[in-house]
Parts: C-alpha cells; sequence; structure tokens
C-alpha cells in the first residue's frame, strides 16, 4: 500500500474564500485516498479567540469581537456556499457552543486551561468550512476531530504528547479510513485522558502534521506556507533572502530552535526519528520545489537571520552576596519549567543570571513572584532578540545600528543580541522590590 502523505495548510492558506478555492486546486491532481490534510485556523481567528479571552478576563463586553468573528467566517461560507448549505447551521452551532463556554468564569488560575477550550475553535470552524467546501468540488474527503486522535498530558497551552496512546489512536481510528478515503483534521489541538481540549503551543499545526505522519509511519509531511520555501531570514523583516533547495534535519532544528517562524520548533524531531522528508512549498507557486528537509541533504553554511520580538530580559542577582552557583541556575530553571516558559538565551556572571524568555500573560508576575525571595530583580520588556546562525561577524554591526544593546554573546557559530530601539519612551528598566 502506498505510505501516507500528509499536508499541512496554516491561516495564510485558508485566511479568506479566494485562498480555500486555491487550497482546493492544489488538492485537485494531488488529492487521493492515504492523505492526510491538516488546517489551521483561518487568518488571524486565533489572534481574535486571544483578544476575546483578554476581554473576557478584563470582565468587559466582547460580544462586538464575537460578533466580528462570527461574521468575518460567514462571510467566506457566504462566498463558497449557496444560502441553503449545510454548512451555515454548523457555524452557527459552533459559535452557540463557544459562548456557552465564554459563560463559565475564567481567573488567572484557570487561564491556560480556560484558554484551551476556547482557542481550538478556531481550527473546527477552519477545517469544517474547508471539508464541506472540497465535497462540494467533488473532492470527497471525510473530516477527523483531531482531539480523537492526538492524545496529550495536561500541560494546558503546551501539552506533551502521549506518543504510544496517540499511535494507537492513529492506527485504529485513522489508519481504516485512509484506505478508502483522504482524511481533513485539525491542527494545534488534542485532548487530555480526561477528554478536556489542549493545545500543543502557537503555531502548532506543524507539530500536529508531523506526530500523525510518525504515527502513521507516513511518506511525507508537506508544509504550505506564503513563502518559497525555508529563507534564511523572514522576508517581512529582512529585505534580502536566500532559499534553501535541501536542509538536513539537524540545520533545520537549529533555526526553529532559535525561533525561525516558517516551521515550529518541534516538528522536526519525530520526522527525524522516522525518517520521514518534510517539503516546505509555496500555496501561492504550488509548481515550484521549496525546501527538501531530509537527511541527506548537502548544503553550504549560509548566515540565517532570525529574529523574535516581544522578549523579556530577566536578570537575577543573588541577595546574601555569594557568587552565582550550579544551585541558583537549578531554582531558576526550576521555576521556569513549573511555569512553562522556555529560555531564549542565558548568560552568567559571578554575582548574576540573565535569561530572555518569551512574553506570555501572567508569567512575568508570577515567575517574579518566586524568584524575589531569593534574587535581587530587574527585568526589561518590549525587547528584541536577533539570533545569527553561521555569522559573518563583519557584517554584525550593521544589524546592530540605532539600537541599544542590552545583552551580546556569540560563539564560533552563533551570534545573538538582545536589542531595543534607542531611547524609546516607553521602555524603561522596572527594579523588583
Amino acid at each position: 500500500m502506498t505510505k501516507t502523505q500528509v499536508y499541512k495548510f496554516g491561516g495564510a492558506s485558508v485566511k479568506d474564500a479566494l485562498a480555500v478555492q486555491n487550497l482546493a486546486e492544489i488538492l485537485r491532481n494531488r488529492l487521493r485516498n492515504n492523505f492526510v490534510i491538516v488546517v489551521s485556523a483561518m487568518g488571524k481567528t486565533t489572534n481574535q479567540l486571544e483578544n476575546i479571552l483578554s476581554l473576557k478576563l478584563a470582565e468587559q463586553d466582547y460580544s462586538v469581537n464575537s460578533t466580528i468573528l462570527k461574521n468575518f467566517h460567514l462571510g467566506i461560507c457566504k462566498t463558497l456556499f449557496q444560502d441553503e448549505h449545510v454548512i451555515f447551521p454548523k457555524i452557527e452551532n459552533y459559535f452557540i457552543l463557544l459562548h456557552h463556554e465564554l459563560n463559565k468564569p475564567i481567573t488567572k488560575d484557570n487561564y491556560d486551561e480556560y484558554y484551551d477550550r476556547i482557542i481550538g475553535f478556531g481550527e473546527l470552524f477552519s477545517s469544517r468550512i474547508v471539508m464541506e467546501y472540497l465535497c462540494q468540488e467533488k473532492l470527497l474527503i471525510l473530516w477527523q476531530d483531531a482531539r480523537e486522535l492526538i492524545s496529550t498530558s495536561s500541560d494546558f497551552r503546551f501539552a506533551k504528547i502521549d506518543w504510544g496512546k496517540t499511535r494507537r489512536n492513529c492506527q485504529s481510528q485513522l489508519k481504516p479510513k485512509l484506505e478508502h478515503f483522504p482524511v481533513l483534521t485539525q491542527g494545534f489541538i488534542g485532548a487530555d485522558s480526561a477528554g478536556r481540549p489542549t493545545t500543543l503551543g502557537r503555531e502548532g499545526s506543524d507539530f500536529t502534521a508531523a506526530i500523525l505522519a510518525a504515527s502513521l509511519d507516513a511518506g511525507s509531511v508537506t508544509i504550505w506556507k506564503d513563502v518559497p520555501g525555508v529563507l534564511n531570514a523572514d522576508p517581512k523583516i529582512f529585505s534580502q533572502t536566500t532559499l534553501f533547495p535541501e536542509l538536513d534535519y539537524q540545520q533545520a532544528a537549529q533555526m526553529t530552535f532559535y525561533g525561525a517562524s516558517v516551521i515550529h520548533p518541534k516538528t522536526i524531531k519525530p520526522l527525524a526519528n522516522g525518517g520521514i522528508p518534510l517539503f516546505v512549498k509555496s500555496f501561492l507557486h504550488p509548481e515550484q520545489p521549496g525546501t527538501k528537509i531530509h537527511a541527506q541533504a548537502k548544503t553550504e553554511p549560509v548566515s540565517s537571520f532570525i529574529l523574535k520580538q516581544q522578549q523579556i530580559l530577566v536578570s537575577l542577582k543573588v541577595t546574601d552576596f555569594t557568587f552565582i552557583e550550579e544551585k541558583h541556575i537549578h531554582q531558576v530553571y526550576e521555576q521556569l519549567q513549573s511555569l512553562k516558559l522556555r529560555v531564549n538565551m542565558l548568560q552568567t556572571s559571578a554575582i548574576s543570571i540573565s535569561i530572555v524568555i518569551d512574553s506570555q500573560l501572567f508569567k512575568l508576575e508570577q515567575l517574579l513572584e518566586c524568584l524575589r525571595q531569593d534574587f535581587e530583580v530587574r527585568y526589561n520588556e518590549g525587547l528584541e532578540l536577533l539570533t545569527v546562525l553561521h555569522p559573518d561577524f563583519g557584517t554584525i554591526p550593521e544589524l546592530l545600528v540605532g539600537y541599544e544593546i542590552l545583552l551580546e554573546q556569540s560563539t564560533r557559530n552563533t551570534f545573538q543580541a538582545v536589542r531595543r530601539i534607542k531611547f524609546p519612551n516607553e521602555e524603561k528598566s522596572k527594579e523588583g522590590n
């Protein structure tokens, strides 16, 4: 039997009715049995749901935002379907369920679990609309709830995969369907052992595709993006970019570790373990070859530029006049792990530890509350973390012109700098009590 292929389409590739029609054209001559399609929420739906959550948390009215989101999806449906189509009551029902969840109380303590119950609706909206449109176009496809396949821990917002159970689910539930029809499902979402919705981390749909591919022993994964493949820099930020025709798993993993947004950082490992090639292609130019990520890739080192925004620099100094020891670093990492915060950069000196982390709601204040008992704490918000892999050190200074550098470190193969625009009025150093 032919090995399964997994296609993943992100939010930009289903952002409106024209994009959905383009997706159907990409699939028209490619779709067959043993195909899994993974879709993300449409456009900026996840951001809009996060805004609704913020309003709910602040006890403000979110009805206008909800109506805008509903009309956005119904507007796409009105372009794609006749008025009497079954998709309209289905979307209406999803919004009834969404409002039922939003009527439940939310607090800082249950925010992560609440977030996962709400945020996954974006993928449910999107997958239903895409599935119904493909069937209307005579591309017969089955809809599958990813929460019945992807089994996870209860670490809400950053759930860990139960690989054994997920594989059994895919082999027993998904594989028999694939013998007769292609299947469409959602990225980003799963469920814990109690059946509660979980999510895999922001932009986690790539990871979903890799999980399903590994669990099905797939032949390949293809991620469809609005770029021609994996580039050495984000073209929205950097004016000159280079396309990688191929990369090996280690190179790709290194880029994602430092924050390259083209692929979710957890995607590479399960594919590398299974020897499953990953293709990154453009949904705007689907006939172009894109980038192939596989074990036998031959590439020359090319400087890669990765910029992570909304970073926080936290500096910790021991208060008892001792030097930094291993126990202090362990203490800090213990708190970071309990809050599910990932360190993007670490630097130590004789008397201090500096860490760079992503900005996440409530997380900073919780971290500071824990660490202020033993450390003098300073922090800066609204920063950028620039990482250059395989740097040409002669060109580094021009990347820093106009910026204040708060932290910098380099090795033979990596340069990193925490920076902010010089003298911005809104950024001030804040000192812990």
